[in-house]
């Protein structure tokens, strides 16, 4: 029987190896990295390359240093005998089964009997895995399969074979969901699974309808992504991120390993435009040109007539714009081409996804929790459907003259999803209904928020009543903050003492917690000229803040994805936060030529003075904080950067967060007011124009860097007043806002904000 993972080993240190490793350190484990031996002077050198990939400051697979050292470098030499005593090893070597199977052979003679041993593989089936191992072997075999980057990507598909026992397969999902993080999604041994199998047959279909319809790029990307719920890559933005070549390599893996009458094949031939741009070594975001391209400030997107790029500016259309607010309905209902190629994209893609049960599953929840979990979309195809309307659905595919896969025709009589005061239950095979389980302590809002009835809502946020507890949850684009943000917030608290809850959380299932105030507000305000509209704003923002502190409820944050700028004002004045181990953190407002005026500079302050006992160098030290923009990729990131404070907690697992800040409500004190700082002064203000300028000589800042870098100095050394001048909390905000004011006011700032709305280009002027 086995009861704990305390030790695990993986075979391979490529892409894939090297990030399972890290993740398995980020939960801290010790985990042996081996690849095969190099000759030279190191002989661990792939292994080393492997952690090496794991650095990388864009996309960081690993969480801390104490992480990165739990990570032993190895060969399949000299280190083999390390895994003798692995509680699990993973392998994730090159998809040859002769090296996999010869590789079995090896691991059972030395391994001891409890050791489970699994395979990142997703196209060989488990049978042949495993068809020359011994049935004890086999009996401790599996299938886990990983997402890249695996520290961000939430899926895990666990595949069992005939043999596997029962208390493998639990251990797995055990420690993988709790300690690793994962969703994890039980899988049949069927060919590319459940996430590969829908996601790339979708990301195909979109490609080819494309061009099937002489779109842009930037026309299929901007209806192929949000609108749908998908992420804002599009297809061809995906292209570029995963590599135009390796996704051609997918593509030919799966047609491979599936049926010959399997609907993926329609979609599969290589475009030869596409093989000339891979023969040009046009391959996407690794060789920095694909189907976009950056060319100094400007985004470039490629002309699919003839090969040339040309200015990308991003799609304008009411369309768009009346699909954000309506729903995917508006687009599929459009005669335009834009509205017939969504058709014939989600159309296409939702029969392919029913065409799967039952044979490749027969649980719906599985398919939709895999591309939600593997591809980041906010809505599975079957939620999809339940939005469109199986009704309609149906009735367009037959006056289209297509066939109707059958398990669609059971949801004609009622909805996929279904929810009571009970929970949310889903559809069965037989058309009736089932509860859905979730793990013992997994909570995810986007379920439980289908059982409630809003307390109040507005287009930016709702609150709701659950547990005895309120929950704030944003729902704007990119969960911007406006007025209507802040007013569900002030809503919530003084509704909930009101009413006697416990305490109020603040928390989306969405992918990011907030992206910051809504520059377009802001732009609105500067064209109109409207600065005391804009001030007013600002007061308002700041007062809400307080008024989450002065509550007499605790209240909690609970961020995921990215909480940044004035979403990270949000959370530095909650009284307790429990975020998830991958939420990004910081102010980043100086990149749009603004400081933070949400009592962001305030807190940032308060926080380096109460952990380093010196104001003066709590200044320094948030000048450089919010002039740089610093992020925090993870907890311990934003520890070192005094961005959390010594109570706060993190989860590995994101659909854990929400039932641990509701279990914490009732243990959580409240935030203390603010006492006044003495604040640095004159002289330590000059000493930061000083750097400024310095740098500004060297070319590292731009001349409105130096202008946004010295408000930001102004705040935090009280500007040019003498040292030990005592400014109260208020001082501060006010000094905040005042700033903002100034710096919307210049045309720089304004030409930051217009380009970064525009063009999502950060501008350097």
């Amino acid at each position: 029987m086995i009861k704990q993972i305390k030790k695990v080993g993986v075979i391979g240190a490529g892409t894939m190896g090297a990030g399972i490793a890290g993740q398995v350190a980020n939960a801290g484990i010790e985990v042996w990295l081996l690849d095969l031996p190099s000759d030279g002077e190191n002989v661990n050198s792939l292994s080393a390359k492997g952690l090496e990939r794991l650095k990388d400051p864009d996309m960081p697979g690993l969480m801390s240093i104490e992480a990165e050292k739990l990570i032993r470098l190895g060969n399949t030499r000299d280190d083999f005998h390390q895994l003798e005593d692995c509680d699990w090893v993973a392998e994730a070597v090159v998809e040859r089964l002769d090296i996999k199977q010869a590789l079995y052979l090896q691991l059972n003679d030395i391994c001891k009997s409890t050791t489970i041993i699994t395979s990142n593989t997703s196209t060989i089936p488990i049978s042949l895995l495993t068809k020359r191992m011994p049935k004890k072997f086999c009996e401790r075999f599996a299938i886990t399969h990983f997402f890249n980057p695996v520290r961000f990507m939430r899926l895990l598909e666990l595949v069992r074979g005939e043999f596997t026992r029962d208390d493998v397969i639990n251990t797995l999902d055990m420690f993988s969901e709790t300690m690793l993080g994962k969703g994890v999604v039980s899988c049949s041994d069927t060919p590319g699974f459940l996430a590969n199998r829908v996601g790339v047959f979708a990301i195909q279909c979109a490609l080819y309808k494309a061009f099937k319809y002489k779109l842009t790029p930037t026309e299929a990307d901007a209806f192929f992504g949000r609108p749908l719920g998908l992420p804002k890559t599009g297809v061809f933005g995906l292209y570029d991120l995963i590599g135009i070549d390796l996704m051609a390599d997918v593509v030919k893996s799966l047609v491979s390993i599936l049926p010959e009458n399997d609907a993926f094949h329609k979609y599969s031939s290589p475009i030869e435009f596409m093989t000339a741009m891979i023969a040009n070594g046009q391959t996407g975001n690794k060789n920095e040109k694909g189907f976009y391209k950056q060319a100094g400030d400007k985004k470039q997107v490629i002309d699919l007539s003839n090969g040339n790029y040309g200015t990308h500016e991003r799609l304008k259309t009411p369309l768009l714009e009346e699909a954000e607010k309506i729903g995917i309905s508006v687009i599929l209902n459009d005669k335009s081409p834009y509205g017939l190629y969504i058709w014939d994209v989600v159309s296409e893609t939702l029969c392919y996804a029913a065409s799967l049960v039952p044979e490749v599953t027969e649980d719906l929840t599985k398919i939709d929790d895999a591309m939600k979990l593997g591809y980041n979309w906010i809505k599975g195809p079957f939620e999809l459907l339940d939005e469109i309307g199986i009704g309609y659905f149906v009735k367009r595919l037959k006056n289209d003259g297509r066939d109707v896969p059958e398990f669609l025709l059971n949801g004609l009589n009622n909805k996929f999803y279904n929810n009571s005061k009970s929970g949310l239950s889903s559809l069965s095979l037989d058309g009736s209904l089932k509860p859905i389980i979730r793990s013992n302590g997994v909570l995810r809002f986007s379920e439980v928020r289908q059982t409630l009835k809003a307390k109040n809502s507005n287009e930016s946020a709702s609150w709701f009543e659950y547990e005895d507890a309120a929950i704030v949850e944003f729902h704007s684009k990119a969960n911007a903050l406006n007025s209507g943000s802040l007013d569900m917030i002030s809503d919530a608290i003084s509704e909930s003492e009101k009413m006697g809850l416990r305490g109020v959380v603040i928390h989306n299932d969405f992918q990011h917690f907030s992206c910051g105030v809504s520059l377009w507000s802001v732009r609105n305000y500067f064209e109109k000229n409207d600065f005391d509209s804009l001030d007013a704003f600002l007061i308002y923002f700041q007062n809400t803040m307080l008024q989450m502190r002065n509550s007499k409820l605790p209240v909690i944050a609970a961020p995921v994805g990215m909480s940044i700028g004035g979403g990270f004002e949000v959370v530095l004045h909650a009284d307790h936060v429990v975020s998830h181990a991958n939420s990004v953190m910081g102010l980043v407002e100086s990149f749009v030529g603004v400081v933070p005026a949400g009592g962001g500079c305030k807190e940032t302050l308060y926080r380096w003075a109460e952990n380093l006992g010196d104001n003066h160098n709590a200044a320094w030290k948030s000048f450089m904080n919010i002039g740089l923009g610093r992020r925090a990729n993870s907890p311990q990131e934003a520890d070192a950067l005094s961005m959390r404070r010594s109570n706060d907690v993190f989860h590995m697992n994101r659909d854990r967060i929400l039932n641990n800040a509701l279990s914490s409500i009732n243990k959580t004190s409240k935030a203390k007011a603010r006492r006044p700082l003495a604040l640095s002064g004159a002289g330590h203000f000059q000493e930061m124009l000083e750097w400024l300028s310095t740098n500004h000589q060297k070319g590292m800042l731009t001349p409105h860097d130096v202008t946004v870098g010295t408000e930001i100095g102004r705040i935090m050394t009280g500007g040019n007043c003498p040292s030990g001048t005592i400014f109260t909390e208020q001082d501060i905000l006010d000094a905040e806002r005042s700033s903002f004011i100034t710096l919307a006011q210049t045309q720089e700032t304004q030409a930051r904000i217009v380009s970064m709305l525009d063009n999502g280009i950060t501008l350097r002027n």
